[in-house]
């Protein structure tokens, strides 16, 4: 994007959050910015009066240098009278009430071309009450929501918990939004360079930070490709840390990565169908569902393994094979040593409807069939999909395409050129009730 645009902050959070906090540190730290202020009232109170030249008209100076809007129209208007002073600031702040559901807010800048034209969305900021976060998790959908939107999320009041706690709502929040970067804080007390200026919905940031950040969370934590004849073999175990283990065998036409990635959505899938119990000495079908394997008590566990056809099958384990000493044997070759194998990793066991999706993809993309999957995805689902990012390999283009999207908006353009690295497809979709198969096969459909 161009450096000439103006960077937009929107600063959301629950009531009692401590938005006005954080928002006044901004406004009376000497940090030398120029600093357009947005604030949405509804009866809050956003800015300390003390801080407030006294005006009846929208806009006006602040005595920290920074002009203050109190949105009484629509917003674009706003904006709009913003840019005809553009000389007086080099950052707008958007405030938005505890209740708002910063879509609307972020939205603004894709629908409309004259404000797109001069300004970007930097990030979305959003705070978060360590003391109260989980009644209003539990109880607001628009807090789950401003957690979804967040680039960053600052962890707020972590003096009144303790850090178990701390450890168990970062977690939590992890899980509704894997994108977004946990700065914790007392009183709001955040270094201004964390949350303004933070580079917005930056999936590159997210993989250099994590490089592990797009690969899928499974139900299971291991899989490996055997070669195996037809015929009775044998899956042998000792006590594992649970009382049951989940495992499923899925045949495949090869023995190699890219076959072991393929079966393993084909394992997900089926660990979502209802599983058989098997108990020990009972008997486990290859490509059959998953097998719930009860491995209580001491001493060795044996469940033989029926193999309808002799060829490659990938074997998906709920533990990774050391903690219980897990074999595949052959009754004349004994012990099977797999052709490829990788651990992964593990899916949260949580409850949250809010999540984030990961799809990491080599290869080139048909245009015209990624218009039309993207067309009818958010078309069905943008309700759903609170945010969207993507860098593409675009077939035919010499340049990276990058894409961000709110709920039904989306907006793109060619970014530099591939030059000598991958061309390997990174993009991510934060929402509620997310189906990951769904959405990689329809993405994959997009391949040339």
């Amino acid at each position: 994007m161009s450096e000439t645009k103006i960077p937009v902050t929107v600063l959301t959070g629950f009531l009692g959050a401590g938005k006005t906090t954080l928002l006044n540190r901004i406004l009376t730290e000497p940090h030398g910015k120029r600093i357009a202020v947005i604030e949405n009232e509804f009866g809050e109170i956003g800015i300390d009066q003390g801080l407030v030249v006294k005006s009846d008209e929208e806009i006006f100076e602040m005595n920290n240098g920074c002009i203050c809007c109190t949105v009484r129209g629509d917003l674009i208007r706003i904006l709009g009278q913003l840019m005809r002073r553009r000389d007086k600031f080099d950052h707008i702040l958007i405030e938005t009430t505890g209740l708002a559901d910063p879509a609307p807010v972020a939205q603004t800048f894709f629908v409309d071309d004259e404000i797109g034209s001069q300004l970007r969305l930097d990030g979305i900021v959003t705070l978060v009450d360590a003391k109260h976060a989980h009644l209003h998790l539990e109880e607001s959908s628009e807090c789950k929501e401003q957690i979804a939107f967040a680039d960053v999320v600052v962890l707020n009041k972590t003096d009144l918990v303790s850090e178990a706690e701390l450890e168990t709502l970062e977690t939590r929040i992890r899980a509704m939004n894997a994108l977004a970067r946990i700065v914790r804080s007392r009183n709001a007390d955040v270094p201004v360079a964390s949350v303004l200026r933070v580079g917005g919905f930056d999936l590159e940031r997210a993989l250099e930070h994590k490089p592990s950040f797009l690969e899928p969370e499974y139900p299971f934590e291991w899989g490996g490709i055997f070669a195996l004849a037809e015929g009775a073999l044998e899956l042998r175990m000792d006590e594992g840390p649970d009382e049951t283990i989940r495992v499923v065998l899925v045949e495949t036409q090869g023995a190699l990565d890219d076959d072991l990635r393929v079966a393993a959505e084909a394992a997900a899938r089926r660990f979502s169908e209802p599983p058989i119990s098997v108990v020990r000495d009972e008997t486990i079908a290859a490509g059959g569902p998953v097998a719930v394997l009860a491995i209580e008590g001491p001493g060795p566990k044996r469940f033989a393994v029926r193999v309808p056809r002799a060829g490659n099958w990938a074997l998906f384990t709920e533990h990774m094979p050391e903690e219980l000493a897990l074999e595949l044997r052959d009754p004349i070759r004994g012990a099977l040593v797999p052709l490829v194998s990788r651990p992964y990793a593990e899916g949260h066991t949580h409850d949250e409807t809010v999540a984030s999706v990961g799809i990491r993809q080599p290869g080139d993309l048909d245009p015209t069939r990624l218009s039309a999957w993207l067309s009818t995805l958010l078309r069905e689902r943008g309700q759903d999909i609170f945010r969207s990012k993507g860098i593409l390999s675009i077939a035919d283009s010499p340049n990276r395409y990058v894409f961000q999207g709110v709920h039904m908006l989306l907006d793109g353009t060619e970014d530099r050129p591939w030059g000598d690295a991958p061309r390997v497809n990174e993009l991510v979709f934060i929402g509620r009730k997310l189906d990951r198969a769904e959405l990689v096969e329809g993405f994959r459909s997009c391949l040339r």
